[in-house]
């Protein structure tokens, strides 16, 4: 599966991304080519070669007559409807700016469709955009990984003024993802940058795989803590295959003085928190006291919270935590009849293929406590009724055999 492993030690913007699709080879004629495509008019490319820190790479502007004129989205992405890009490349764009539209709509409290695009609706972001899906498509990406994005602090200007780093729309966009601090007071990341990694890559470590090429895409910024610049990994990912996986993050701590109430309903409250896990481990501590370790598996965004709730909930005075990978099935929920009621099951695949279900432990307690029946009975029946009535889900998911 060819590749793209975004590495962002110095942010994303969208002119970055651009510069990084032509350094890997994307032809910049025929890029253009299919930008004349758009209802835009008045702007051109300048593309050129560029150094940050004794590093080349390239470096794209679009110059334009129009500076800062206000679109909503819903003309944009009927803009990007009614053109005649290609069909892949046309709808990632509207994707693009489906997502920045609904960034913008949840910051400023406003629906969608009230949504008036600033900077973003210029004709040197739509570019930008539309440039990022082309340029995917021209160099045949299947797969796009990035690494942590890394956060700016201070204060920028733009159409409403003065606003913090990061921008409100870029923490919108990268809300569940995983950040860093990046210690600079510039702004690294921008809403298009956000946008793009947000929308076409799963966020994680350089995986394995055999390089084909690398590049660089220069961002106006000279820094002197580091090149702006995207570095972008081509190449073809191992074969061996993996089952899907994503970042979470471990919380622990070591409790040797709260009562077995109290822990039971620390773990039940850690649960309706939103903890993915949580469980006790018995160990033997200090002074020979009897305790148990504390483990809680949540999402990172999550961590504050929960680790608040241990130290408020328990006689823990401190949580460790540590960020770690998981390996995971894809999960679907869906319902079954059976004659006693109506019960949830969740159905697991790997990269598509159907490998089992499991009936929701809760639903089949409360089925069990109404009818009378022994709780393994209502199992059986669950299981029995998914397979004849989500027959056709499961036989279709088969076929990846």
């Amino acid at each position: 599966m060819r590749t793209l492993y975004l590495d962002t030690f110095s942010g994303i913007s969208g002119d970055m991304f651009l510069g990084l699709l032509f350094d890997l080879g994307v032809d910049a004629q025929q890029l253009e080519t299919e930008l004349r495509k758009l209802p835009v008019e008045g702007f051109e490319l300048k593309i050129g070669r560029e150094q940050r820190h004794g590093i080349a790479g390239c470096r794209v502007q679009v110059c334009c007559q129009e500076t800062h004129q206000h679109r909503s989205w819903s003309s944009i992405d009927r803009m990007l409807a009614e053109s005649s890009l290609a069909l892949p490349a046309r709808d990632l764009a509207r994707r693009f700016f489906r997502r920045l539209g609904e960034a913008e709509a949840k910051v400023h409290g406003i629906p969608i469709d009230q949504v008036q695009f600033h900077e973003v609706g210029a004709v040197d972001a739509i570019v930008d955009l539309c440039g990022a899906a082309i340029g995917l498509q021209l160099l045949g990406v299947e797969k796009v990984i990035c690494a942590p994005l890394p956060l700016s602090r201070g204060m920028s200007r733009c159409a409403h003024g003065a606003l913090p780093l990061p921008a409100p729309a870029t923490l919108e966009l990268l809300t569940g993802q995983p950040v860093v601090d990046s210690g600079c007071d510039k702004e690294l990341v921008t809403p298009t940058g956000a946008c793009i990694a947000r929308e076409i890559a799963e966020f994680g470590p350089l995986p394995q795989m055999t390089i084909e090429q690398t590049g660089y895409g220069v961002g106006g910024w000279q820094l002197e803590d580091r090149p702006n610049l995207l570095r972008g990994i081509l190449g073809e990912l191992a074969s061996v295959e993996q089952p899907a996986k994503d970042q979470v993050q471990l919380l622990e701590s070591h409790i040797d003085d709260s009562s077995p109430e109290q822990l039971g309903y620390l773990l039940e409250q850690l649960f309706e928190a939103g903890a993915l896990d949580a469980g006790y481990t018995a160990l033997q501590m200090k002074k020979n006291r009897p305790g148990v370790r504390l483990t809680v598996v949540c999402r990172p965004q999550q961590a504050p919270q929960l680790a608040r709730l241990i130290l408020h909930q328990s006689s823990a005075i401190g949580v460790r935590s540590s960020f770690c990978e998981r390996y995971k099935l894809e999960r679907q929920l869906a319902k079954v009849s059976t004659k006693y009621g109506t019960a949830q099951v969740k159905l697991l695949f790997d990269r598509g293929q159907f490998l089992r279900l499991t009936p929701e432990y809760e639903d089949c307690r409360q089925l069990a406590r109404t009818s009378g029946q022994p709780l393994e009975k209502i199992y059986r029946l669950v299981d029995e009724a998914a397979a004849e009535q989500l027959e056709p889900l499961i036989s279709k998911d088969d076929d990846h055999d």
